[in-house]
């Protein structure tokens, strides 16, 4: 569609409100990870059961994601973004109030919902906005997610320091709570729906293979790599995904339509996508660690560590600041460049900067300024990567099939993430320096020369995108709109 209609609601406010709800998923996202040990120790349980508080959260969101879309394209996306804030509002309140670990976990994993905020405000944008500003539009969003999460990791570091754990829910759901009522009283619903009905076998299978999936990589260190519960979770998700694509084959409407998929675009797209959040999470948890070494440990064994920079909780978390006030600005210009040269373009540079980032890092470590440069240019390239994805997706993929689509890519970000972030995990702990259980630098520098040389991969891929062009993509959309009425 060329132009909204003139009784709808500003463009600006609507992408502001959009960006409200994406910034309160993206807080919380990373607001639990530097708090694990405070949360650990006042709620009297393993590391494991803490770090679980984080999994069940991608689990839960790499599920609704694609499925909320699709429900989205089908029934409303105002609608099911209400009921999904919703969701997660309750989440919040309940995560306050958790009396003991396993109930904080239920209340995280009800808090998972929120990533379908992410697919929907996509779809809501493709719906709503002048295709002119489509690009930019989702480059902001996208950005949002990148500076949120940049600013939950300092927040949770003042609230853990001068407050408590249970201050990281009750703030978070703030903001969550004004982007509800927002998007109720002043978000439109989108005249664009799919009416199908709900394909509630392709949910189970998709829901079944991806968390058999997920849960082996992130149990994997601990359980043993090649112990059965591991190998068995590992092939239930080969075989709930296969069976899952054949029944996608077989019903009348289908989650996901299969020859979407295989589009040169989505696939490859979705194949950088994994590859991005393998680089983004493997820095996330490595570089707040980095910085906190060797604080706390004992004088015996802080003698031996010649790396880290001593900081607090706090201080870690400012190092990542400077660059997630860049994605703010770097998203918006991705949109830019990719509606002039087509977005496979903005996604290849992203990409490359992330590489770089990863070598600088690699090579130099010495100074807090290392890092921070290094985080600096990795912000701008995991900007200028989610951007372009989610233009990537929506140009291939009829205005029907945006939720689903930005969706899986939503999936494919997040399952690379938890690959990323265990491969940290698993350096760090198998890399130690002789006689103590304290990394040595090779765990980090080896990890990033992964993280890098996995980004230059991405490069390829995404250069490989047929990309649509701006041109074609609007003609394309402008017929869309043309069917439909």
């Amino acid at each position: 569609m060329s132009e909204p209609p003139l009784d709808r609601l500003h463009a600006n406010i609507t992408l502001a409100i959009l960006g409200t709800a994406g910034l309160a998923y993206a807080l919380m996202q990373t607001m639990v990870v530097p708090a694990l040990p405070s949360l650990q120790r006042d709620l009297h349980t393993t590391n494991t059961w803490a770090t679980w508080l984080l999994t069940v959260f991608l689990l839960t969101g790499s599920v609704a994601a694609p499925i909320l879309g699709k429900l989205g394209d089908q029934y409303g996306k105002e609608r099911l973004l209400v009921i999904s804030l919703a969701l997660f509002l309750i989440g919040c309140i309940g995560a306050a109030a958790a009396w003991n670990i396993w109930s904080l976990i239920a209340w995280r994993a009800v808090q998972g919902t929120g990533s379908a905020i992410f697919p929907l405000a996509f779809s809501i944008i493709r719906d709503e906005f002048p295709t002119e500003k489509v690009g930019v539009a989702i480059g902001t969003i996208s950005a949002v997610f990148g500076v949120g999460g940049g600013l939950g990791i300092v927040l949770s570091g003042v609230l853990i320091d001068q407050l408590s754990w249970r201050w990281l829910f009750i703030v978070g759901a703030l903001p969550v709570a004004i982007a509800l009522v927002l998007v109720q009283r002043f978000v439109p619903e989108s005249p664009i729906k799919q009416r199908t009905s709900v394909d509630f076998l392709g949910a189970a299978l998709l829901s079944g293979g991806l968390i058999s999936l997920l849960l082996g990589l992130t149990e994997g260190e601990r359980w043993g790599w090649g112990s059965v519960r591991i190998v068995g979770l590992f092939a239930a998700a080969a075989a709930l995904l296969l069976a899952w694509g054949l029944a996608e084959l077989r019903v009348a409407d289908p989650m996901v339509d299969m020859r979407m998929l295989a589009r040169r675009p989505v696939l490859l797209t979705n194949v950088t996508a994994l590859i991005a959040g393998f680089s983004m999470f493997g820095f996330f948890v490595l570089v707040p660690a980095f910085a906190q070494t060797p604080r706390g440990l004992a004088p015996q064994v802080a003698r031996l560590v010649h790396y880290g920079f001593d900081a607090t909780t706090l201080k870690a978390g400012l190092y990542l600041l400077p660059g997630s006030i860049l994605m703010l600005f770097s998203g918006p210009i991705a949109g830019l460049v990719g509606r002039r040269l087509g977005s496979k373009w903005p996604l290849a540079f992203g990409m490359a900067l992330i590489a770089l980032a990863a070598a600088l890092l690699a090579r130099w470590h010495a100074r807090p300024w290392h890092v921070i440069l290094a985080m600096f240019v990795l912000s701008g390239g995991v900007s200028f990567a989610f951007a372009s994805m989610a233009t990537l997706v929506t140009e291939a993929v009829k205005a029907t099939e945006t939720g689903v689509a930005t969706g899986l890519n939503t999936v494919m970000r997040t399952v690379g993430g938890v690959v990323g972030g265990q491969l940290g995990a698993v350096m760090l702990a198998t890399r130690t320096i002789p006689g103590t259980r304290v990394a040595s630098v090779s765990a980090f520098t080896t990890t990033f020369w992964i993280c890098g040389a996995a980004a230059c991969v991405g490069v390829v891929s995404s250069i490989l995108i047929a990309s649509r062009g701006p041109r074609r993509t609007e003609e394309l959309v402008a017929a869309e709109a043309t069917a439909g009425d």
